[in-house]
């Protein structure tokens, strides 16, 4: 299918079909029901951890922070934790799907875990593009195995919809044939309109892109339900449409463990059961973990987590 046939038919058509606001901010409203079967919600705190994107991107990384970083994305569960998960029949050595970095610290992580590193002139985007993509070929030459570019929000905003599968097509090449994945920050929260999110997405996903990503993190909206809702149905009619599956990552605001299940919950409803696994759902986030670890011990041990339990 070309670029110019999904514009009429998903770009025009089916923006009036999914984005009817009321009933987006309704549904979004129905994913915020927790689980009351503890069984069900234990599952879905460990799928939070697995597929959390543990996260630093902060001016005063240093190397102890990173390895630090990556060390908790291995080891994410203390062994309480962990021997207790495995009483219950779950796989004990749980670990994060990735820890998400910038592109100079992409060669100091612990590489038991996958390494996401940011790029493309992030968060703003506003560099030239071939800056963008030479930080793009650094990034995969120290080892990142993943990259989250940033969309130039422009180019939205003004409606340069080609422009902009051209240099996410450009991004993509950047990531080589190695198994690199690519996610695209859309930046939500700067796009103007629901609308332009769902053109958004398409337009990423028809370039190549591996994952779809709300925001940088660095908006003052970021990861928002009713925003997730319109990329969950715009990944789902890309799905129908090519047959190739995009993943999804929320970024930003998601800090606590209901926040965590409330896009699990959105995830499987919308696209089911078969996203619901590291390589088609992420979860960005730096404080994130601690909420779910906390949750999970007091559900195992029936009490509180002391420093002392942290220890390994």
């Amino acid at each position: 299918m070309t670029f110019e046939e999904v514009c009429v038919e998903s770009l025009n058509v089916r923006v009036s079909q999914n984005l009817h606001a009321p009933s987006i901010f309704s549904l979004a409203e129905r994913y915020k029901r927790l689980p009351s079967d503890p069984d069900e919600l234990l599952d879905a705190l460990i799928l939070a951890i697995q597929c959390m994107d543990l996260t630093t991107l902060a001016g005063d990384d240093t190397r102890a922070n990173v390895a630090r970083l990556a060390y908790t994305a291995a080891h994410p569960v203390c062994p309480r934790v962990r021997d207790a998960l495995v009483a219950r029949g779950r796989e004990g050595d749980v670990t994060c799907g990735a820890v998400c970095v910038y592109p100079s610290c992409a060669g100091l992580a612990d590489l038991r875990v996958r390494v996401a590193a940011v790029a493309t002139g992030f968060p703003s985007g506003q560099f030239g593009l071939e800056t963008r993509l030479g930080e793009i070929r650094d990034a995969v030459g120290r080892g990142a195995s993943e990259i989250d570019i940033v969309l130039r929000r422009s180019l939205v905003l003004e409606g340069r919809w080609r422009e902009l599968q051209d240099e996410v097509r450009a991004c993509k090449a950047q990531c080589g044939g190695d198994g690199v994945h690519m996610k695209t920050i859309l930046a939500t929260g700067e796009l103007g309109s629901l609308a332009n999110v769902y053109r958004a997405s398409m337009v990423a996903m028809m370039a190549g892109s591996d994952f779809i990503k709300t925001s940088t993190g660095k908006e003052g909206v970021n990861a928002t339900l009713p925003v997730g809702v319109v990329m969950c149905r715009a990944i789902r009619d890309f799905h129908r449409l090519t047959g190739r599956r995009v993943g999804l990552k929320p970024a930003g605001g998601v800090r606590s463990w209901p926040d965590a299940v409330s896009w699990i919950n959105l995830v499987s409803d919308l696209l089911g059961p078969d996203w619901l696994n590291p390589g088609l759902f992420r979860i960005g986030a730096s404080g994130l973990l601690d909420s779910v670890h906390a949750k999970l011990f007091h559900m195992l041990m029936g009490r509180p987590p002391s420093p002392l339990d942290y220890l390994h």
